[in-house]
């Protein structure tokens, strides 16, 4: 029987610097992995971390990290050629089937552009999948940006707005928090519009907010809680919130389920 606790090494193909403490490890594996699933990347002697897939390649995966402590300070020490300890993946995930056929709107704060990035680079590819792509992302300033090349590549197939809340004397670009841009989207169908909502707690409840001003139905929006995970198989109760576990059941919830979960 497998034992669920016991990673595998895997090798980094590359590393790709988006900012001074946000690196993405592209490393090699073979199996199945949805957009929003997570893996358990450790390190003897210096513990482990949770962290997203934001890429999913052909015998790779993406993990993009940032550095805020002992674990994922030691990963910053490993380049390409290394390796690190990996199980998983964990989590439902984004079904890519949930969006297909409609209009998808994808709003992230900071680092949850991570988790999404693999539905926005597939319908960004696929334009003939879904009847409208839009993305809404907001960082802190501009040095905070992550994925420039991909925001550049998708904006042929996408309405890409990328605001910051901080900005330099002559800064051009959108400013302000994502809510601001949700009551000018340009939705064709709300009935039938899809929209996935990740970034930090606060930020998720606002947007939510203004989406159902514009009356967006509860049940077509989705949100990622990925806050507080810990073991990713549901043992260590870090993650429970009520009788979910996070890791588990989530940490893609349709918000009709994930309005629920209040920590």
């Amino acid at each position: 029987m497998k034992n669920e606790y016991i990673p595998f090494l895997s090798e980094i193909k590359e590393v790709i610097q988006h900012t001074a403490i946000e690196y993405t490890f592209r490393m090699a594996f073979e199996g199945d992995v949805k957009p929003g699933q997570f893996f358990e990347v450790s390190l003897p002697k210096y513990g482990e971390a949770p962290i997203s897939v934001s890429g999913i390649g052909e015998g790779t995966i993406d993990l993009t990290i940032r550095k805020v402590g002992k674990v994922t300070g030691e990963i910053f020490e490993k380049y390409v050629g290394d390796k690190l300890f990996l199980r998983g993946p964990y989590g439902n995930g984004f079904e890519l089937d949930n969006y297909r056929g409609h209009e998808v709107v994808v709003v992230a704060g900071g680092t949850g552009l991570s988790p999404v990035r693999g539905i926005i680079e597939h319908f960004a590819k696929h334009k003939e999948e879904c009847k409208g792509l839009t993305l809404i992302t907001g960082f802190k300033t501009p040095d905070d940006v992550l994925f420039k090349d991909d925001l550049k590549a998708w904006a042929e197939a996408a309405k890409i707005t990328v605001t910051v809340d901080q900005a330099p004397e002559g800064y051009e670009g959108p400013t302000g928090l994502v809510t601001k841009y949700i009551p000018d989207l340009e939705i064709k169908d709300m009935e039938n519009v899809q929209v996935v909502v990740v970034g930090p707690p606060i930020m998720m409840k606002f947007t939510v907010a203004e989406c159902l001003k514009r009356g967006i139905k509860e049940e077509n929006i989705w949100i990622s809680q990925e806050r507080k995970m810990c073991c990713g198989i549901g043992k260590c109760g870090h993650c429970k919130i009520g009788d979910t576990y996070i890791c588990l059941e989530g940490p893609v919830f349709n918000y009709t389920q994930g309005k629920l979960l209040r920590d």
